[in-house]
């Protein structure tokens, strides 16, 4: 029995399970339960935690998703580096559909969302200038080349507030700015991984173009989740190569983005 895990993974749309022979784990937090159960299972030699982000039966919207619940579950498990794998629309004629972006910036542009543990107890300001963990970019870059995909090593992932897509203007607007992909869970669950001193990993699969974008059409969510079911067996190949590739020892700086802060309370 496993109750401990090494590595989380927070699954996408269209990526709902990922780990077979797995036992299920109810958990509470102080933040209300997370999304779904929680698997813990075996990649290879590795511990892993799976959650599905927006439920087993996708009944949670972007602006909904309990993103607070779910990081804490997962380091309450021990997990100390995530893979959040997800749907992106691309910005760029140059990356169709069928890429995988591996992001090292990122853009809010959601509202309302609640993007802090440390909202009470005394003000905590953590370093935030390099959202993604270096040494998880690398790996994940590496198992996506050598899994043939057409790969794309950084870019900005602007995160839109959802659930509706972006107008075209908006989309030209976002491509203007000289933004990669566009997609609506990346934030704040990227903040709040750096909050719990977490490393964090996006794996983002380009699934259309955005509105705005010469080749775009527009795209609707039933495109989008049929694009990803297409590929949902190369992905759970992504994520497990990635995954066994991880280092053992973390030596990046997100264990230690905590380091000389306050803390109104002690982390799991």
């Amino acid at each position: 029995m496993l109750t401990r895990a090494d590595i989380g993974v927070i699954g996408g749309s269209g990526l709902y399970s990922l780990l077979d022979d797995a036992e299920e784990i109810q958990l509470a937090t102080p933040y209300g339960p997370p999304s779904d159960v929680v698997t813990v299972g075996r990649i290879g030699s590795r511990s892993v935690a799976f959650i599905p982000r927006h439920g087993r039966d996708h009944r949670f919207p972007p602006h909904r998703i309990p993103y607070r619940a779910n990081l804490w579950a997962l380091r309450s498990l021990g997990v100390r580096q995530v893979l959040a794998p997800s749907a992106v629309g691309s910005l760029r004629a140059e990356h169709g559909p069928g890429a995988i972006v591996i992001p090292d910036q990122l853009v809010d542009r959601t509202s309302g969302r609640v993007q802090t543990y440390y909202d009470a107890g005394g003000a905590v300001h953590v370093s935030f200038s390099d959202p993604y963990c270096p040494s998880g970019r690398a790996v994940a870059v590496e198992a996506a080349r050598s899994g043939g995909w057409e790969t794309v090593d950084g870019g900005t992932l602007v995160v839109i507030e959802g659930p509706r897509f972006s107008t075209r203007a908006e989309s030209r607007w976002f491509a203007s700015n000289g933004w990669t992909i566009v997609g609506m869970t990346g934030f704040p669950e990227s903040i709040l991984a750096r909050e719990l001193a977490l490393c964090y990993t996006s794996l983002s699969l380009v699934t259309d173009h955005d509105a705005g974008v010469e080749a775009g059409e527009g795209v609707t969510h039933e495109e989008v989740l049929k694009f990803f079911a297409q590929n949902v067996t190369r992905m759970r190949t992504l994520v497990a190569d990635t995954v066994e590739a991880l280092p053992t020892e973390r030596t990046c700086s997100c264990g230690s983005a905590l380091e000389g802060l306050k803390l109104p309370f002690e982390l799991p």
